[in-house]
């Protein structure tokens, strides 16, 4: 019995929908940090997936992708006008860029 193994095949995105899968990068001290190392850090869509993260990345700014590690930043219970509200969940991509590539975050997409 030989088994066979179909070729994955990479995502095709649409430049629309990588626009819509990567929503804004994050300007923080620790997303400032982990730059130096190679890694930019997006909040993207909830419903992303990380080869679609990926696909994105690597469409939109030109580069090698490593790796994508995600995580859901869950809403907080807060009070708006003295009545209960919740804020809405957030999902961050961490992209780990190949040796040598880089983001420049501060020029604008071409």
């Amino acid at each position: 019995m030989s088994e066979t193994t179909t070729p994955k095949r990479k995502k095709q995105l649409s430049r629309e929908a990588m626009y819509n899968t990567i929503r804004a990068p994050l300007i923080t001290e620790k997303a400032t940090l982990l730059s130096e190392k190679g890694q930019i850090v997006f909040r993207v869509a909830i419903d992303a997936t990380k080869p679609e993260i990926k696909a994105a990345v690597e469409g939109l700014f030109g580069v090698k992708v490593t790796g994508v590690n995600t995580l859901v930043q869950k809403g907080k219970t807060k009070r708006f006008k003295g009545r209960p509200g919740v804020r809405s969940d957030v999902k961050k991509a961490f992209v780990s860029l190949a040796e040598g590539e880089t983001i420049d975050l501060s020029t604008g997409l071409s």
